[in-house]
């Protein structure tokens, strides 16, 4: 009901609406007065608080027809509108009146003209009520104002609205529908109003708090020949599920009342429900339905409303003699397609709810629905269209991987595993099939068979990982595996670019499938075989460029890494034929990207293949960007995982709290605390949260001591690395001693002695890897002074060179351009040579002369000597292409050149400059 307080919210509101325009196609109910507008006489003045004061009085004489005028004159004066100043007075003056109309009725025609904003609902007349929602929509309809008052502003719709939203009206509308139980034409208009102000979400919040939902819910099968209580109830409930707190509303509808009512109208539209109007309802009725059953707590079962539903869902399929579905048959129409699919969508919502299971063996859920998995039949006229028909055998194959996993002895007693590789088989054949593609399960199918594929491939996913053996054993007899492993190599045959998100998640699902039948059977692995390892190497050699790409090769490289382990390693051919085809390089390759997502993955898988004593050899000989070794790859990884845990080191990577070198900041924050046995304490959960323990255990199957490519750092850390095992142990036997302190126990002497000697003995590792870490740094820094050195002696000989050479051209500069220096340079060498000579000669020895007769140079020449050349006859001239020359590179000239039939007479001589 409007209260003065309203109005006075309308009046304070003015000044923020009084330059807003309007529309000419709203009625002027409010107006903004001008003092010049009033002086022209377009309001005619009137003292409301003498209209307010006579009506508030009684028993006097003739006071009635007194009251009567009054209002009827303020009816006349303000035909024009509502100024907003005198808002609140006119809402006090329209209260009033309607507190006299029940026993003073000639009050009604005169309020009646009055009341377009006011809300008077409790009033008990039709008339009244019905004029007040005509009002109210005309908010949202308003017709052209039929007269212009110059100098005044028309409300606008959006004011109005507003304002309907602060002063609380859907609140009161809703609660005006009890009073209108029986009255239908006054409720079906209340309904109309609730309709349009749930167009709006503040509306809709306050009408959700006043229990709107379930109040329209529960009337929902009230009696009404036009139809209209249905429609607008059903419209108004998904408005507030859409527009407001949709968790609130679907509480309000979970109870036994309203399922009640909704199953009932659901009920009688499906049955009898034949018009196009009467299955779009039915439909929306369904939705809302399926929106309610999402809330486990929602009595559902209790009702039978899913009884019911599962019937109607599978009837078509499955026949029955219920007399719910005696007789009805579904058509091709839209309408009724769209019910089908709403329907499969319901069960999937269903079977989350335990008690459901049973509902759906009795309604031999998975039988109807595996009549939809085989391939298309073309002598047999179906229901539906070829596109209708593939939409709901996709659906249908999606329906059964939520529904089957529950009902794992209906499905095996259907022959599920029989069935779902048939199917897949004629997925992968080449028969003409031309899909459609139109849906959301068929999105990338559009003329082939990939929709199909996907859907199967998960429904046998969701089967596998059940790890129930009687499904998994089922399917390797019927050739599971070579059927995956067939289908995956067919696909990497056939790239498919356009639909390649969609063919990755097939190829990882398959992946997974088979890591699921493999996982703990050493026969399955061996069927695997070498085929299946091709395919995981396949993936393995994807660009990593592509995992950034976001269409799913990361998702696929995480499933191939899990078929590793599942299905190669434990079979030892496998593994030779993994390490032989370079797999651990490839493994490596990827570790090496620094991805963190696959490191614990990949590191795991490591571990388990350092077993195989043929993987040490393997993992040593990879080499990285920049020559980098598996080794030192390994220490890096632990050098970041250390910096994300925390762990205190100094910039040298060198242990700073010898007592606890491996603690990290969370278990620094987190003090110990005395736990059960059976509870893992922090040093022991940090084992398998970080990837610290398998660094460790990879690099002692690859022996410490003999690690290539290290640097003085990667020393410096593998110190820590080496003793992690010693620090542990120390660490979580401290964790013992600091619990039982906590519980105030005391241990007696000898166990006493032995914690403290352990203590120590965990302390003194840590000083003497400490001590060793010192020594490699102090060494290093050494060995960089020396390198230091050696690179400055090599500076200084390359400048010394340089000025030994600067100054031999100033020399010879000098001699070529100085005769006076050329021949004191000439006496010096000549001086030299004759020093250099042996004065007493001896015997028989052959003199040979220095000097060149008639050389007109101004520089001293070298030696010449004569010798004679290799006849060509021998080496076959100086291009020969010999099978000496193959053997023997000569040292000067080109290749040697064979030279046939030549005969040389003579061999010339050469003079070789020396």
């Amino acid at each position: 009901m409007w209260t003065e307080e309203a109005a006075a919210t309308a009046e304070a509101r003015e000044s923020g609406i009084r330059n807003k325009s309007s529309s000419s196609s709203q009625i002027p109910v409010v107006g903004v007065v001008t003092e010049d507008n009033e002086a022209q006489g377009v309001f005619k003045p009137m003292d409301l608080n003498r209209v307010i004061k006579l009506l508030e009085e009684t028993d006097k004489d003739g006071l009635e027809e007194k009251q009567l005028k009054f209002v009827k004159k303020l009816v006349q004066c303000f035909q024009n509108g509502l100024p907003l100043r005198d808002l609140a007075q006119i809402f006090k003056i329209l209260n009033l009146c309607a507190g006299k109309i029940k026993k003073q009725p000639r009050f009604v025609e005169s309020a009646y003209d009055i009341i377009k904003l006011c809300d008077l609902m409790k009033i008990p007349s039709s008339e009244l009520r019905i004029q007040i929602c005509k009002c109210i929509v005309d908010f949202y309809h308003a017709e052209p104002p039929k007269k212009h008052i110059p100098g005044y502003q028309q409300a606008s719709s959006s004011y109005k609205i507003q304002m309907a939203e602060v002063g609380g009206l859907a609140k009161t509308m809703v609660q005006s529908i009890t009073l209108l139980e029986h009255q239908l034409v006054e409720k079906l208009w209340v309904l109309k109003v609730l309709q349009h102000l749930s167009t709006s979400e503040v509306n809709c919040t306050i009408m959700m708090k006043a229990q709107a939902a379930s109040g329209i819910c529960t009337h929902l099968n009230d009696p009404d020949p036009s139809g209209q209580l249905l429609f607008r109830s059903s419209e108004i409930l998904w408005n507030l599920l859409e527009k407001s707190s949709k968790e609130e509303v679907i509480q309000q509808l979970s109870n036994l009342e309203c399922l009640l009512a909704l199953k009932e109208v659901f009920t009688n539209l499906f049955m009898r429900g034949f018009s196009h109007y009467d299955r779009q309802l039915r439909n929306d009725i369904l939705v809302i339905t399926t929106i309610i059953a999402q809330n486990p707590e929602a009595p559902m079962i209790e009702c039978g409303f899913t009884k019911d539903l599962i019937l109607f869902a599978t009837f078509n399929e499955v026949k029955s003699q219920n007399l719910l579905v005696k007789g009805l048959k579904l058509s091709n129409s839209y309408e009724d397609f769209e019910l089908k699919k709403l329907l499969f969508n319901v069960i999937v919502i269903l079977c989350k709810d335990l008690p459901t299971v049973q509902l759906l063996i009795d309604g031999k859920v998975i039988l109807a629905l595996f009549t939809y998995v085989k391939k298309p039949e073309k002598q047999k006229i179906m229901d539906w269209s070829a596109a209708q028909h593939e939409e709901l055998q996709l659906h249908a194959i999606a329906t059964l991987s939520s529904v089957a996993p529950l009902l794992i002895e209906e499905y095996m007693s259907c022959q599920g595993n029989a069935r779902v590789l048939a199917f897949l088989e004629w997925c992968e054949s080449e028969d003409p099939f031309f899909s459609h593609g139109n849906s959301f399960h068929g999105t990338g199918g559009r003329g082939n068979k990939f929709a199909q594929m996907r859907y199967s491939l998960r429904l046998l996913r969701a089967m596998v990982y059940l790890e129930d053996e009687t499904v998994n054993t089922d399917l390797c007899e019927k050739g599971t595996i070579q059927q995956m492993i067939g289908i995956f190599k067919n696909i990497i045959s056939k790239p498919n670019e356009k639909e390649e998100a969609i063919v990755l998640e097939i190829q990882s699902d398959i992946l997974l499938i088979l890591s699921g039948l493999c996982e703990n059977h050493i026969q399955r692995k061996e069927i695997f075989g070498t085929e299946g390892v091709d395919i995981v190497l396949h993936v393995m050699k994807t660009d990593p460029r592509k995992l950034q790409s976001g269409l799913g090769y990361n998702l696929l490289l995480f499933s191939t890494l899990d078929s590793i382990w599942c299905c190669i390693l434990g079979c030892y051919p496998s593994e030779d034929y993994f390490l032989e085809k370079e797999g651990i390089f490839l493994l490596l390759d990827v570790l090496a990207l620094n991805q963190k997502k696959f490191c614990n993955l990949i590191l795991g898988i490591m571990v388990e293949f350092c077993d195989n004593p043929k993987t040490a050899a393997h993992v040593n000989a990879w080499q990285g960007k920049k020559d980098q070794t598996a080794a030192s790859l390994l220490i890096k990884l632990w050098r970041k995982e250390e910096k994300e845990l925390g762990v205190k080191r100094d910039k040298n990577g060198k242990i700073i709290d010898t007592k606890k070198p491996l603690f990290t900041s969370f278990q620094e924050e987190h003090k110990i605390i005395p736990l059960p046995a059976n509870c893992p304490s922090i040093a022991v959960m940090d084992v398998s949260e970080n990837i610290r323990a398998k660094i460790y255990a990879i690099l002692g199957k690859l022996d410490f001591e003999n690690l290539p490519g290290l640097s003085a750092e990667d020393f410096v850390t593998l110190c820590i690395i080496h003793r992690y095992l010693d620090f542990k142990i120390g660490e979580i036997w401290n964790e013992i001693y600091e619990e039982i302190k906590l519980e105030k126990l005391r241990p007696v002497t000898i166990d006493k002695k032995a914690l403290e000697a352990i203590t120590t003995a965990s302390e003194n590792v840590g000083k003497m890897v400490a001590s060793l870490q010192s020594e490699i740094i102090e060494s290093q820094a050494r060995q960089d002074v020396q390198n230091e050195q050696k690179v400055y002696a090599k500076i200084q000989a390359t400048h010394k060179q340089r000025e030994l050479a600067n100054k031999s051209w100033e020399n010879f500069l000098a001699r070529t351009s100085n005769a006076k220096t050329l021949k004191k340079a000439k006496r010096l060498q000549e001086k030299a040579i004759e020093a250099s000579r042996y004065h007493k000669r001896p015997q028989n020895a052959v003199f040979h002369g220095t000097d060149i007769k008639g050389l007109n140079t101004t520089v001293p020449s070298g030696g010449v000597v004569t010798v004679e050349s290799t006849p060509a006859r021998l080496v076959g001239g100086p291009l020969a292409d010999t099978d000496i020359a193959l053997k023997k590179l000569p040292i000067r000239g080109g290749a040697l050149q064979r030279v046939k039939a030549v005969e040389i007479v003579d061999a010339p001589k050469k003079s070789i400059p020396t």
